[in-house]
């Protein structure tokens, strides 16, 4: 087995067009140094999502927040190639969904990963790996941003959101044990009957927060999901967080999210793909050696669903 590998690499900050590189010599990750819960896999399909480029073009923001030379891509679904000593509930030749921490050096768009066991789901074998290579980032974040904080009846205000992410937090609300029952895309104005909001935008419309009273009871929480990295975008996040209301702050709970890799929860997304609960909607799909032409393609910011990448062979 070679030492190197496969890798869609970048070595600083800057435009992905311009700087991002396949490069073939990448250090492989080496079996005898899993630690205890990590797996070797093989990965088959990796999914674009607009993080992926975003954390790579925040010039010096960029080097504080990952480490360089940075491989591209957080979600992917893949084969297990090797479990380390003591993991008893995977084993080489499973398939499995993961997802890769965005802020460490390594990243899905690369012929091997290796996932501690909060990182990944196993999968049964005939899933569709290119589906399931969809569903890791997207699907945390429409279940973690709501599942947390509400309960059987409570209404749900979901701002923005790209179609492939309302898909699933539909779906996700009919095989949730009824976690939401009523979710809208357009404000209306109907008073404080809100129990949650999500923000899947980022400071659109503009002060979003500040109107957040007219609609959110008062014990309610504003979840924000979305936003640029921008002086706008940091605004509304340290008002929400540290201007108190006396001095003009909003009264309301203001919770940032983040994804968070959780095993139970990405086990319980990948029952619901096998199951058919959920799925993923694919726009298009192209060759290891087109991520390029992929990303050119996730910028247009026209797709309706998930880009999907081939990595490697599903068998």
């Amino acid at each position: 087995m070679t030492e190197t590998m496969k890798a869609w690499q970048q070595a600083a900050p800057g435009l992905t067009e311009e700087n991002l590189k396949l490069v073939d010599n990448v250090a492989r990750p080496n079996v005898a140094a899993l630690k205890d819960g990590e797996i070797l896999v093989r990965v088959t399909s990796a999914c674009l999502n607009p993080a992926d480029y975003k954390v790579l073009e925040m010039g010096f923001m960029s080097r504080a927040a990952v480490k360089f030379p940075k491989v591209l891509g957080m979600d992917l679904s893949g084969i297990v190639e090797a479990v380390a000593k003591g993991s008893t509930d995977v084993k080489t030749g499973d398939n499995i969904l993961g997802r890769v921490d965005p802020m460490k050096a390594h990243g899905s768009f690369s012929e091997y990963v290796v996932l501690s066991r909060e990182d990944y789901a196993v999968l049964p074998q005939d899933t569709d790996l290119d589906k399931a290579a969809g569903v890791p980032t997207t699907g945390m974040t429409a279940y973690q941003s709501i599942k947390p904080y509400v309960k059987p009846g409570d209404r749900v205000f979901i701002n923005g959101g790209s179609g492939e992410q309302e898909h699933l937090v539909y779906k996700l609300r009919k095989h949730s044990d009824a976690i939401i029952t009523d979710i809208v895309t357009e404000l209306k104005a109907e008073g404080q009957i809100y129990d949650l909001v999500v923000d899947n935008v980022g400071n659109s419309p503009k002060d979003f927060f500040s109107t957040t009273p007219g609609f959110l009871k008062p014990e309610g929480r504003f979840v924000s999901v979305g936003g640029s990295a921008s002086l706008d975008t940091f605004k509304t996040i340290s008002n929400g967080l540290l201007r108190p209301t006396f001095l003009g702050g909003t009264p309301r709970k203001f919770v940032p999210y983040f994804t968070k890799n959780v095993r139970e929860d990405y086990e319980q997304l990948a029952k619901w793909l096998a199951d058919g609960s959920i799925t993923t909607i694919i726009e298009s799909t192209f060759e290891f050696e087109q991520v390029i032409e992929a990303l050119k393609h996730l910028k247009k910011g026209s797709s309706a669903g998930k880009i999907i990448v081939h990595v490697s062979s599903k068998t």
